[in-house]
């Protein structure tokens, strides 16, 4: 791995690290994933530029899926948690630990996308036993 010196403003990086112990991670890890998650969303120009919040990841499957930037959590899994089991915004936000904006704009965009993840749901509940 190489090594490369970075430059953070005090409150970007304050963000940062706030975020990584979110996660549960280093803040070496945290920039890792993030600078990976910006370099794949911008060699496949999957983003949708009217949700920022969402990027692309490939799951285990390979295929692209849009998940919350910062979070690795599916907008497939805010959709099932609001739609079957009729979770309001704020219990997906308490439950997942996230802002409630993201679980808003997890929501708008399946709206959004409605057809290309439900088509994942559908695909994923028939490989289910």
């Amino acid at each position: 791995m190489t090594r490369y010196s970075l430059s953070l403003p005090p409150a970007l990086k304050s963000e940062a690290e706030q975020m990584a112990k979110q996660q549960g991670i280093s803040l070496n890890q945290f920039i890792l994933w993030s600078v990976a998650e910006k370099v794949g969303a911008l060699a496949h120009g999957l983003d949708d530029p009217e949700f920022p919040g969402i990027t692309y990841r490939r799951g285990a499957s390979r295929q692209p899926m849009p998940v919350l930037r910062g979070t690795g959590l599916r907008v497939q899994t805010v959709a099932i948690a609001a739609g079957k089991w009729n979770m309001s915004t704020a219990e997906i936000a308490k439950e997942y630990d996230i802002p409630e904006n993201q679980v808003k704009e997890a929501r708008a965009f399946y709206e959004a996308h409605r057809a290309e993840i439900d088509t994942d749901i559908e695909s994923e509940s028939a490989l289910a036993p």
